[in-house]
């Protein structure tokens, strides 16, 4: 099986610090959909890991999210992708769960789920935690720069940024990988 592993809001969808909180605020970055559909057509399974920590501070509801990644899953489809699952974390930050990112809980579900190891595995995110719950589970790092990934860039050190793959989007990563697997 060829895992992609996805972040989702700054990385599919444009992100704000106010939070997503229903499908109508719910936008794709330009090119995300259509990267990931291209990714699932070139045989990749792609699954998306997500902190929601906007449940726990009642900002929405599970049927609010599910609503969101609905959306998400709907508008691949329409393109000929497939999303394999959405795993999410609906903790805060301080609620010592193992599935909130840098915690790698969501990415052993994945490994569950899909019966597979997650080694190696491309893990496309756009902040520190992303980059920190790849390591940790032992997949290989992906930052884009959008959403915090411009940010996160230039807060990390050479050190931190060292086995990090860094692309503008989403859509420079899909261009990339297919072009290696030629």
């Amino acid at each position: 099986m060829k895992l992609i592993i996805l972040d989702r809001d700054g990385v599919i969808n444009e992100d704000s610090d106010d939070y997503i909180k229903s499908a109508e605020e719910w936008v794709p970055i330009a090119g995300s959909i259509e990267a990931i559909a291209a990714l699932s057509k070139a045989g990749y399974t792609i699954a998306v890991a997500t902190n929601q920590s906007g449940i726990s501070r009642h900002l929405f509801d599970a049927f609010d999210l599910a609503a969101m990644h609905q959306k998400m899953c709907d508008l691949v489809e329409e393109q000929g992708g497939e999303i394999a699952g959405v795993f999410f974390c609906p903790h805060g930050p301080d609620e010592g769960c193992e599935c909130r990112k840098p915690g790698i809980g969501l990415i052993k579900q994945i490994e569950s789920e899909f019966g597979t190891s997650v080694t190696d595995a491309p893990f496309v995110g756009d902040s520190d935690k992303d980059l920190l719950a790849a390591r940790l589970a032992g997949c290989r790092p992906v930052l884009v720069l959008t959403g915090k990934g411009a940010a996160t860039h230039l807060a990390c050190s050479a050190s931190e940024l060292a086995g990090v793959d860094v692309y503008p989007d989403l859509n420079g990563f899909k261009d990339a990988l297919l072009r290696l697997s030629c």
